[in-house]
């Protein structure tokens, strides 16, 4: 009898074992679907307080639904035939200015300008060693079908982000029109005596992320705009790209603005370029536009969307861009959020009632 027992145990532990490694290796195998999911589900999220704010204006939801998203496919659409233009006719001044830029840098007046403020950097060894490395790389046949294969490669990403975007942008029609019955679904799950409050708290919830959402984009705008504006200004080489780049960077929180500021100031430097009196300027405005986002736009925009102590936000960040990479970042914070407004309203209160 008790190896008979002992026999069930085993079986039993064994197949536990086989449908959990089971289960991690499809959640490995369906990562790249997962993400596509997630992100959909974020952006339904995001749009949802507006679908929501046009059905208390008294509009049924369909309706709403079909506002939002045309009024999103314009703004896109706007936004793409008013900067793609300019960004792919800088792209291609950049790469007819790259023989010109590489002769400037390379350029002997240069290196000994380097030399002089810098005597203790080998500079004139430093470009000879770049230079032998290139010529042997454009020369070597081998090196050449690799950099060949690195453009197949390049361009299998780019179809491969297109094919991801339209996924997503399918999956987010689809989440935002069944918002509300997936969460009606989701209430059944939960026994009727805590299906009040479970559907309270899942509402804070989406209506915390979706702020969230609309408030990050709406920070992005402000940088993307304000950058494209000063950039002009100071006559700063290819304003467009760069302010593209500011806006994209923007989108991920806490580190985004920082990580596009040095992008642009560095761009500033290059020889033939800019200049570095440019990128001073430009070093000086993102300083201060850096502080004017934290102290005054940022509170504006996020007071409503999520509360997360500082260091709860920075920890966060980190662990979610370790783990789903951008996508990670941009859903660490509400998913924090989230997190601290279950343990305020569920854990504390079952803690006190002991």
């Amino acid at each position: 009898m008790k190896i008979q027992n002992a026999f069930r145990i085993g079986l039993v532990g064994t197949l536990g074992v086989g449908v959990g490694l089971f289960i991690l290796t499809s959640v490995a195998s369906l990562s790249t679907i997962l993400t596509y999911i997630g992100a959909a589900l974020f952006l339904a999220l995001g749009l949802d307080p507006a679908i929501s704010w046009l059905e208390r204006r008294g509009l049924r939801r369909w309706a709403s639904i079909v506002i939002v998203m045309t009024g999103v496919g314009l703004l896109v659409a706007a936004l793409v035939l008013a900067v793609v233009p300019i960004i792919v006719d800088q792209v291609s001044q950049l790469v007819d200015e790259l023989p010109v830029i590489v002769e400037r840098v390379s350029s002997q007046e240069w290196i000994e300008a380097l030399e002089e403020q810098f005597p203790q950097i080998p500079v004139q060894e430093i470009r000879d060693q770049v230079t032998t490395s290139l010529t042997d790389f454009f020369t070597n046949p081998d090196k050449l079908s690799e950099l060949a294969g690195g453009v197949l490669q390049v361009a299998v990403a780019i179809g491969t982000g297109l094919f991801a975007v339209v996924i997503v942008f399918i999956l987010t029609l689809y989440f935002t029109a069944s918002l509300n019955t997936m969460k009606r679904a989701s209430y059944q799950l939960v026994p009727a005596s805590k299906r009040e409050r479970f559907a309270d708290l899942t509402e804070q919830i989406t209506q915390s992320v979706g702020r969230y959402v609309l408030g990050q984009a709406a920070l992005a705008a402000c940088n993307g705009v304000a950058s494209f504006i000063f950039l002009s200004i100071i006559q700063a080489p290819f304003s467009a790209v760069l302010a593209f780049l500011a806006f994209l960077f923007s989108l991920v929180p806490l580190v985004g603005t920082l990580t596009g500021s040095i992008i642009i100031v560095l761009v500033c430097l290059i020889p033939g370029l800019g200049s570095p009196l440019t990128a001073l300027v430009a070093a000086i405005y993102y300083l201060i536009y850096m502080q004017v986002e934290a102290y005054l736009l940022s509170p504006r925009i996020m007071n409503r969307a999520v509360k997360v102590p500082g260091a709860l936000v920075v920890i966060a960040a980190l662990a979610g861009g370790s783990l789903l990479g951008i996508l990670g970042a941009l859903i660490a914070i509400p998913v924090a959020a989230s997190i601290l407004l279950i343990i305020k309203q569920v854990l504390i209160p079952r803690q006190n009632e002991r």
